[in-house]
């Protein structure tokens, strides 16, 4: 190869990554003018200028000026998302229910679904058969020409990214199931399923858009039966050698005294902290489970009765002493709560903080934040759309022309 012809190509594999950083800022943040992407990109604005130009003819992205100016002078042009040309496709199972939505460039759910999931063991060929439905609706109901350029799946369980597969979800039973595979047939889109640990996708949806958004290192924990945790170190998520590390619910918390857990340990930060103990605490376990049930305890001690208060104030005690652990371990700036911990925390928070200011570094503990999801209960759904996407905001213009 030429001097000349090694260039050119520098130059275009130098474009190419412009056209993604650009796309990905524009798809992070909603609307940002080309002055900002100037500054923050380190970038001319007429090379700013040829990037969104170019997003924008491909359908990607579309330019207007402010509705309000705020200030003197020529605005800007703000450069914002197209809803309606592309789209991804998402969807969370959990142990009880589960979701698909049709999910626009910038985070916009479009349309969405949502069904009860029973716990009734290895339900694989009803999870597909839900789930697919619910996908060809989606996709029926777009917009005329619009492309679906990604399809991602949260599940509750450790997944093998290669090909989807579910190799443990424990709670329903689920060990090498091909997820994945069998969602993408049922389908029929011709595009592979991408699917994720729904604590790991939260993580990263915390840090796209939600709590996490102005940070580079957090924690989120996610309770739904058991909980699970994702970590964001730098920019980027911690998954380990082959995609199955964080599994923060395993974390040893109490293991003179542990209650069971389903992995065959004693003592997990998911056996003190689960739906299962905090029922089993305010002796409620023959009654509602799930969400439902997780609500009426914390609603219970927050009107004073006193073995509910009791039940959250251990929890509370356990789960304080996991995020002791994960804070001396990583130093990070925020802990995020979700799922059903999303309920617990504000009630267990004096029992975590007393936990943190008595055992946490104090280098470490000036800093670091505490706070619930900023995506409520959509968290796991926002990260598999973060999947659905990650093709096209890598490489915009070669994924569309390989889909088109």
């Amino acid at each position: 190869m030429t001097g000349s012809a090694a260039g050119a190509r520098t130059q275009e594999q130098m474009r190419q990554r412009n056209l993604s950083e650009v796309l990905r800022r524009v798809h992070k943040d909603g609307a940002v003018s080309r002055a900002a992407l100037s500054r923050r990109m380190g970038l001319n604005r007429s090379t700013i200028m040829d990037l969104t130009a170019e997003l924008a003819a491909a359908g990607l992205v579309r330019e207007g000026v402010p509705d309000g100016r705020g200030r003197a002078g020529r605005p800007s042009i703000v450069v914002m998302p197209e809803r309606g040309t592309v789209y991804g496709l998402a969807f969370d199972v959990a142990v009880d229910r589960l979701l698909a939505a049709r999910v626009g460039l910038g985070g916009r759910v479009l349309d969405r679904r949502e069904a009860v999931r029973a716990r009734a063991g290895v339900d694989l060929e009803d999870v597909v058969g839900v789930l697919a439905a619910f996908g060809r609706e989606l996709v029926a109901g777009a917009d005329p020409g619009a492309l679906c350029v990604g399809v991602g799946a949260s599940y509750c369980g450790l997944i093998r990214r290669a090909d989807g597969t579910v190799r443990y979800g424990p709670h329903l039973g689920w060990v090498d199931q091909a997820f994945g595979a069998e969602l993408g047939a049922g389908l029929g889109l011709g595009l592979p399923v991408e699917v994720g640990n729904e604590a790991h996708l939260g993580a990263i949806a915390e840090h796209v858009r939600g709590a996490g958004s102005d940070v580079d290192n957090l924690i989120y924990l996610h309770g739904d039966v058991g909980v699970g945790g994702g970590i964001i170190v730098g920019g980027k998520l911690l998954d380990g050698d082959a995609g199955y590390g964080c599994e923060l619910g395993h974390m040893l918390v109490n293991p003179f005294d542990g209650r069971p857990c389903l992995c065959g340990s004693r003592g997990c930060l998911e056996a003190e902290v689960g739906e299962e103990a905090l029922l089993g605490y305010a002796g409620r376990s023959d009654e509602l489970i799930g969400r439902d049930g997780i609500r009426a305890v914390v609603a219970l001690a927050g009107t004073g009765d006193a073995r509910a208060r009791d039940a959250l104030d251990r929890v509370g005690d356990w789960l304080g002493v996991g995020v002791v652990n994960l804070i001396n371990l990583f130093n990070p700036a925020l802990v995020v709560f979700g799922g059903m911990l999303r309920d617990v925390y504000p009630g267990a928070a004096p029992r975590v903080h007393a936990r943190i200011d008595a055992h946490v570094l104090p280098v470490s503990r000036e800093r670091v934040r505490l706070a619930v999801t900023a995506l409520g209960d959509d968290t796991t759904l926002a990260g598999a759309a973060e999947l659905a996407f990650a093709n096209l905001l890598d490489n915009p213009l070669s994924t569309l022309a390989a889909l088109r």
